[in-house]
């Protein structure tokens, strides 16, 4: 299997260099590109479109939140981890209702950081134990959005099915039988119908509705 790409946007060099460094080391996780400011992060990943972008909060020039407003604005569909040293609610509640996949805080352990970033990249959701309660209350499903199932097509449930049980979109493409990129496709579409700008609230939004 392809090693998950990675894209880092942080604008202090040690620790773009420090972490590019603790990724490549781990098997299966590539950074692929790094970039210092949230301007030339938005056109690396409308040019790379990376599996993973890892993406800092407080930045001169274009801050985290518009960086990350801008990507889903523009149908940037990578998951996006936010590492920042901000663990105030509002920070994580924004970054979340922006399209975030993830959050993570810059204190933690190499070993476990590294732990989670694997975890993103695998398509599950990435966060810091210290902000799940913060996130439970930022994720609470609207249950006006029940009705919505039906503007989907069978393709785009199934997609948002496997979202939901945590894959990647490269497993979806082989269980499905399809390319990566229909895959990419179909989750851009899906978020659009459903008026979601990440793969968690979409998944969150599935489990809590299915079946009804």
């Amino acid at each position: 299997m392809n090693d998950t790409s990675i894209l880092l946007i942080d604008d202090h060099p040690l620790l773009r260099k420090g972490l590019a460094q603790l990724i490549d080391e781990e098997e299966g996780l590539k950074v692929i590109a790094e970039v210092g400011d949230g301007a030339t992060g938005l056109k690396k990943a409308i040019e790379l479109e990376p599996d993973l972008i890892l993406l800092d909060l407080n930045m001169k020039g274009m801050d985290g939140l518009e960086t990350l407003k801008a990507m889903r604005a523009n149908g940037v569909v990578s998951r996006v981890v936010v590492l920042t040293v901000s663990e105030h609610k509002d920070d994580v509640a924004a970054m979340f209702r922006a399209g975030a996949d993830g959050y993570l805080l810059k204190d933690m352990e190499p070993e476990e950081l590294l732990g989670q970033i694997s975890q993103a990249a695998m398509g599950k959701l990435a966060i810091d134990v210290r902000l799940a309660e913060v996130l439970a209350s930022v994720l609470r499903p609207d249950s006006t959005q029940t009705s919505k199932i039906d503007l989907l097509t069978p393709k785009e449930r199934e997609v948002l099915q496997f979202i939901a049980e945590g894959d990647a979109n490269k497993i979806i493409a082989r269980k499905m039988n399809i390319s990566e990129g229909t895959v990419k496709v179909h989750v851009k579409r899906m978020l659009r119908k459903l008026d979601f700008r990440s793969r968690v609230e979409a998944a969150v939004w599935w489990v809590n509705n299915r079946g009804r």
